[in-house]
Formats: structure tokens, sequence, C-alpha cells
């Protein structure tokens, strides 16, 4: 090959090396990106006098004498809007037949849209559910029920050859010349008022227990679940892949039994993730009988069995990397082969052995399916170390899973969805960022 063809194609892949680390770099900006912004705003947004009062009444959080005078002044604005509707609910008892109905339908509709937006009017009856005992706790949230209090949403499929297009029809329509009519350009004009807004810098989001579904309160429970499930997840999956590794590398003798146990670690690297799960299931919580039902031991043991392969793979690499020499001096000075295991060869491969640490640990703490059958539960109370052996707990990659899919309002906790994804990804940086310094400490000794 002449020179100059092999400085060209030298250009050519280091172009295309840059290439890949700017694509990367931008793959991770417009993933990373979003869950930043928007999961930033679980913990910092415009909170309502509605937010300040739940956290006063829910969990404790705050001076009350401060909230119950800022709600009173909330409620005094507030009470034209009620006068409001009193004043067409007698209106609308005077009325007869169709024209009685038809009020009576757009009066209860605005009544759930106002409810939506401040919650319960005075005197109504006790709500156990928190959604229906308050208004929108969240400044954005409030203007899009205040929109919905002005307009109906409607959709029109006078055209066959299109799909239904939404149109949104002033409510103030129908109640034009009746006592609340005033009441739809009151609430444009004062909903700062009614609902008295500021900046809030919410840190409950990672210390209370949600309320309601997650329509209020944090991610405590799911954020201890999480690290339950890791930290017994590397528990199992360290010392059985390091004496998995130190066998296959310092102890077997290489023939087909040995490549074949190889053969065996490398598929169960590439099995579907739930098909742990099921195992889990049959085996640990069925058969072995590890727990009456799902526990975070159950999880702990799939989530573990899932990355043995990878823990396996790192570690034995890491010793098959040692240099030769390091073993032969051991011997030559009269070292046993388990010694010089332990004492040489094992220092000098902490680092590559906690490089496949890290990898496993973010892989379980971001896993969902292995622990759906055995481990996980949508709502749950903070568990007890010794609770985590019987029993379920609720965990951030589930709870994402199942609040974005299955909650009866996703849009209505776009914010915790995130919020959750933010404060996963967070869990598994500092975990990294924590493995990372041990192994730069471990490396940095090895030198000295």
């Amino acid at each position: 090959m002449q020179l100059s063809t092999r400085h060209l194609l030298n250009r050519c892949f280091s172009a295309l090396g840059v290439f890949a680390v700017i694509l990367l770099a931008a793959a991770l900006l417009v993933i990373l990106v979003p869950i930043v912004t928007r999961g930033s705003g679980a913990l910092v947004f415009r909170g309502t006098i509605e937010h300040r009062r739940l956290l006063v009444e829910e969990f404790g959080h705050g001076r009350r004498e401060a909230v119950d005078r800022e709600w009173a002044a909330a409620a005094a604005a507030r009470q034209p809007v009620y006068a409001w509707l009193a004043a067409r609910e007698t209106e609308v008892q005077a009325l007869q037949g169709a024209d009685r109905r038809a009020a009576r339908t757009a009066l209860k509709e605005l009544r759930k849209a106002v409810g939506d937006l401040l919650g319960p009017e005075p005197g109504g009856r006790p709500e156990l559910l928190a959604r229906n005992r308050y208004g929108q706790t969240r400044w954005d949230r409030a203007r899009i029920k205040a929109h919905r209090v002005e307009f109906v949403e409607t959709w029109d499929y006078s055209d066959p050859t299109k799909m239904g297009v939404k149109v949104e029809q002033p409510r103030v329509d129908a109640f034009r010349g009746t006592a609340a009519e005033p009441l739809f350009a009151y609430v444009r004009e004062n909903l700062p008022a009614l609902l008295r807004p500021r900046w809030t810098f919410y840190t409950g989001f990672l210390t209370d227990a949600s309320i309601d579904a997650h329509f209020f309160g944090g991610i405590w429970p799911e954020l201890m679940g999480t690290v339950y499930l890791t930290l017994g997840a590397m528990l199992f999956a360290m010392p059985m892949g390091l004496i998995a590794a130190v066998y296959l590398a310092e102890y077997a003798r290489e023939g087909r039994i040995l490549g074949f146990i190889r053969t065996c670690i490398s598929t169960l690297s590439g099995v579907p993730s739930i098909v742990f799960g099921l195992f889990g299931l049959a085996f640990f919580i069925n058969a072995v009988h590890v727990s009456p039902s799902k526990s975070v031991l159950a999880g702990s043991l799939s989530l573990g069995l899932l990355v043995l392969p990878t823990m396996i793979r790192a570690a034995e690499e890491a010793i098959r990397a040692v240099p030769h020499t390091y073993k032969e001096a051991a011997l030559s000075l009269g070292a046993g082969r388990w010694r010089t295991v332990t004492t040489v060869i094992l220092p000098a491969a902490l680092p590559g052995i906690l490089t496949g640490m890290v990898i496993s640990m973010g892989r379980a703490a971001g896993e969902t399916a292995p622990i759906i059958f055995t481990a996980a539960v949508s709502v749950g109370r903070v568990l007890k170390p010794w609770e985590t052996l019987t029993q379920p707990t609720p965990a951030l990659s589930w709870n994402i899973y199942n609040l974005s899919t299955e909650h009866e309002a996703v849009n209505e906790i776009r914010h915790v969805q995130f919020g959750m994804v933010l404060a996963l990804v967070a869990i598994v940086l500092a975990l990294n960022a924590g493995a990372i310094a041990i192994r730069a400490r471990v490396a940095r000794k090895l030198r000295a």
C-alpha cells in the first residue's frame, strides 16, 4: 500500500471517528435535554395556594398560619364565582321541561370545570379522593383548566373524508343573559387572584410519598425501592460472578466443557430480560418459596441472574488481562495458587472488575421486565430493610412505565413521569460515578 493511500485512509477513519462522537453527543442531547428540562419541572414550578394547602394538610410542610392567611384571601376572591353559580341554580329551578334539563346539564358541566380548577365548592359534601379535595396545585395545569372553563371541546365530523376536527365553542354562549354570564370574564381576568401562584422549589418530590396514585406528593418509595433492588442484585451477582470468573480463568482446564460453559454464559447475556422475570416467578417464588409472593428478595435474585453473565465475562477478562509475570513472580516466591489469586491477581484486576460492576449496576437499576412478576407494585410505602425479604416495593422503572401507559390521567401527571425518569438517570449516574471514583482510587494505589 502506498504511503499516500495509507495517510488518506487514516484521515478517513479519523473523520469517521469524530463524526461518530459528534453523532453520539447529539443523540445524548436529544434524549437528555427533554428529560432534564421537563423532569426539573417536578421540583421547580409555579405552585398555587392549593399546593401550599396540600403540603400543610397532608405532609405538615410549611407554616400553617401564613397559608391560612393566603387561603382566606383566595377564598374571598372566589366568592363571586360561587355566588354566580348559586344564582344560576336558582334560575334553573324556575325553568320547566326541556329548557330546565338543558340548563341543568350545562350548569353541571360548568360546575365540574370550576371544581377541577378551584376545588370543591364551600359547604359541599366531603370528598374522599385528594384529587377532589383540592384544585389545581400547579399554575401550568391551572391555565389549562381555566381554558376549559371558558370553552367546550366538541368534534366536527361533517366531512366524511377526514377525521374529526376539534372545535372549541365558548361556554358563555349557553349562559347569555343568565346570572352566571359574568363568571367567565371574571375567571379569565382574576385567575392569579383565585390561585395565587408563586415559584416553588419542591424538594418533597424526592422525600414525600405519593398521594392518590401520584396526583400529589413525591416518589420516595420508588427511590428506595430502586436502591433496594439494585443493591440486592449486586450483593448476589458480585460474589457469584467473581467466584465463577476466578474458576474459569485460573482453575478450569481448557477443553470442550469449558468452551461449552463460556458459550452458555454468552447465550445468557442475550436472553430477553422478560425471561428472567418469568424464571424468577416460577423458580424463586413458586418453586423455592423465597417469599410468599412478590418481594424485593425475589426481584433482587432475578436481577442478579440477569446481570450475572456480564459480571462473569467482565471479571474473567480483567483477570486474564493481568500480566502473566505477576503470577510467575508470586509462585516463584513460594505463594500458593489461592494466595496468588487473592493477593496479587485480584487486586491487579480490580479496576476491570469494577467496570463490569458499573455496567451491571446501571442495567439492574433500569430494568423493568424482571421485576414486573417478582417485586414491583404500582403503589406502596417505603419498606424497612427487614421487610424486603417478604414485601414488594414500588420501583422507578416499573412506575415510569405504569404512569405513562396505564394511569387514568396520563396528561395530568406528565411532570411526575419526567421527574421519575430524571431521578432514575441521576441514580444510575451517581452509582456509576461512585464506582468510577473507587476504580480510579484503586488504580492510583496500584500504580504507587
